[in-house]
């Protein structure tokens, strides 16, 4: 029985029936194309846990305002917030309203988010994974109930959704032979989780470009591990610990290119002269630390657009999966070119 602290949802009767929420949902109305049996079963379920349909939900589903709900993994970075303000903007023009809810970079948080926008009734919704997400099953749900759902950044499941991405792969190869044709030679990567497929194309970028140039990868300075500032700071004192230490970094986002920035710092070695730089990151600050920081810039106000827009024609009934990719731009400045 329910004992009246949560209220009994398509997905609890779903997942007690072993079904989709779309046979259940089906069921509910009498569809046809649900056996009399399933229906009978779904309903005596529904009626033992007190399932109600919510009809104000639903009326605010036909009616205004109108809905979509954002998941980011940490609203506070730049790169996140100025997608939220892009897909605000956009939805704005169709005369939608955007709830964000951050998962803290946490599958459970990030399951527990979708979960609570199913529950609201939005009308569609726009998410990049957090770090952690390997399980997508709660992104499994939204598809078999037939609610919108687009991508960004990073991305899963992209033969059933539309995806924005960067050009991550051409933008890493480029400022890695940026750093070679400056002076570095023995280059690291410092990259998130190996499985985010963000991680994968920065990371072929970097490597495409030291296979053509024939300098040697060195797997000891090819750092994949959890974005976060203290564990990519600890990381890059490691790498400059090392004897044959690398002479310049190539860092994933910009938490982990400020962590590497401060880090080289910590030593006292001069940038770019000791250690070259350039990270991933569009945030505004990178002109202003000193020396001025080399960065391949996001347009990340212009994927939140691109997404909103994306969802915007699922939401009215296109159902093709689109794949839309944002350039990033290589911005040099002071912390590349090493002095000859």
């Amino acid at each position: 029985m329910n004992n009246g602290k949560h209220r009994t949802s398509l997905k609890d009767l779903a997942k007690q029936l072993g079904v989709s929420i779309a046979t259940v949902s089906r069921a509910l109305r009498n569809s046809p194309e649900i056996g009399l049996d399933m229906q009978q079963r779904v309903k005596a379920l529904a009626k033992e846990l007190n399932y109600r349909p919510n009809p104000f939900a639903r009326s605010l589903r036909r009616e205004a305002p109108k809905i979509i709900g954002v998941v980011v993994p940490n609203l506070v970075t730049h790169f996140y917030s100025a997608v939220l303000d892009g897909i605000e903007e956009e939805a704005s023009k169709a005369g939608y309203s955007v709830i964000s809810a951050n998962s803290h970079e946490d599958f459970v948080k990030e399951a527990k988010v979708v979960d609570n926008f199913i529950d609201m009734h939005v009308e569609g919704i726009i998410a990049c994974l957090a770090q952690n997400t390997t399980d997508y099953s709660h992104f499994e749900e939204i598809a078999d109930m037939g609610i919108p759902l687009v991508f960004f950044g990073r991305t899963c499941m992209s033969d059933k959704f539309s995806t924005v991405t960067a050009n991550g792969d051409e933008a890493a190869q480029m400022a890695t032979e940026h750093l070679i044709e400056t002076g570095s030679r023995h280059i690291a990567f410092i990259g998130g989780p190996n499985h985010l497929d963000m991680v994968k194309r920065r990371k072929h970028g970097y490597l495409e470009a030291l296979r053509e140039h024939r300098i040697p990868i060195d797997r000891e300075v090819v750092v994949c591990d959890k974005i976060d500032y203290h564990t990519a700071f600890d990381n890059t004192m490691k790498l400059l610990s090392k004897e044959n230490r690398p002479d310049a970094i190539l860092a994933f986002n910009d938490i982990v290119t400020f962590a590497a920035y401060s880090a080289i710092r910590q030593m006292k070695m001069h940038i770019p002269d000791d250690v070259a730089l350039i990270g991933f990151s569009d945030d505004l600050h990178t002109e202003y630390v000193t020396p001025r920081m080399s960065v391949i810039a996001d347009q990340s106000q212009t994927m939140g657009h691109e997404a909103c827009r994306l969802l915007m024609k699922a939401i009215n009934g296109d159902t093709k999966v689109r794949k839309v990719i944002v350039p990033q731009k290589l911005v040099i400045r002071d912390t590349s070119a090493k002095q000859r």
